[in-house]
């Protein structure tokens, strides 16, 4: 893990250099994002907007809206306006594999971010999301001293979704004590998380936790929580501002979340993307380390 962060690290700076040298047009990326409407991915898109500036790149950005064919579109888009770079955040990693195709057969770099994609991605960076997941339910079991019912609040079916869930019910596996009495699809999304945290909270009047796949679920979730007077602790993923206001009020039901790193991530497919356009060999996959953030860690983390 480190030796990759140091060479992706240091194929920034090379890679820069050698644009620099080679390229007398601005390098022209595109970034298509599944969602712009989550302040996890407006982190990302800004810290890739001020990298690109800081190397003289122009940046072309595109919002899915969680719709393979809009994102397909908007990628075959940018390929015809000429760009150098593809950095792929998709919303459908089997659904967008003939984008990446097409971006490919014109000598575009793809790079993939937070989740990858079927078909010839030159990398993928991304967070250790089977960690998240195991980080935060750990946390929890040990916080409800090994008992008590738990529910999981699901979200859509993308492979780092998918595999929060799977480390969260790996860790709660290790707990006999710990039972998973509901699993719901809250679609990552507030005012949809609420309702069906009530909805689960209603079926399950024995629940002590619940697992989020993701901060804007897991805020609407605290609502539910908080206004039934229940005591459910919750945890999450993601390390949003938000949710970390949430943990540090007194008394929160909301306890900790595995902190992801979103300018980090977008930062190192930036370099990766670069040294590879410039010839150098890049590895297949950079996993991202996650960091567990509970109230005592809270004060000092930010994105």
């Amino acid at each position: 893990m480190i030796d990759q962060f140091k060479m992706a690290r240091c194929a920034v700076l090379g890679a820069c250099l050698m644009a620099g040298m080679a390229q007398a047009a601005p390098l022209k990326i595109g970034m298509s994002f599944q969602e712009v409407n989550n302040p996890y991915f407006v982190t990302m898109k800004q810290a890739l907007e001020e990298a690109a500036a800081s190397i003289g790149a122009t940046v072309i950005v595109t919002d899915a809206r969680h719709d393979v064919s809009k994102q397909t579109s908007d990628v075959e888009d940018m390929v015809q306006k000429r760009i150098d770079i593809l950095l792929l955040n998709p919303t459908d990693s089997v659904g967008i594999q003939s984008a990446v195709k097409a971006a490919k057969a014109k000598g575009v770099v793809v790079v993939t971010v937070d989740a990858n994609a079927q078909g010839p991605v030159d990398s993928f960076v991304g967070s250790k999301n089977f960690d998240a997941g195991q980080l935060a339910c750990t946390y929890l079991a040990n916080d409800l001293k090994g008992q008590g019912d738990v529910a999981i609040l699901d979200g859509i079916a993308v492979v780092p979704i998918l595999e929060r869930v799977r480390g969260c019910k790996d860790a709660l596996a290790k707990f006999p004590g710990i039972k998973i009495v509901a699993t719901q699809n809250g679609k990552q999304e507030r005012d949809q998380a609420l309702t069906v945290t009530e909805n689960i909270l209603q079926a399950n009047p024995k629940l002590k936790g619940m697992f989020s796949v993701n901060d804007t679920g897991s805020l609407g979730a605290l609502s539910a929580i908080e206004s039934s007077g229940k005591d459910v602790k919750l945890v999450s993923v993601d390390g949003a501002p938000d949710a970390i206001k949430a943990i540090l009020k007194k008394d929160s039901k909301f306890i900790a979340t595995a902190a992801q790193y979103p300018r980090d991530q977008v930062r190192l497919a930036l370099g990766v993307a670069l040294a590879k356009k410039w010839g150098a060999n890049v590895p297949a996959s950079i996993p991202v380390d996650v960091k567990l953030i509970d109230k005592k860690l809270a004060s000092t983390f930010s994105w």
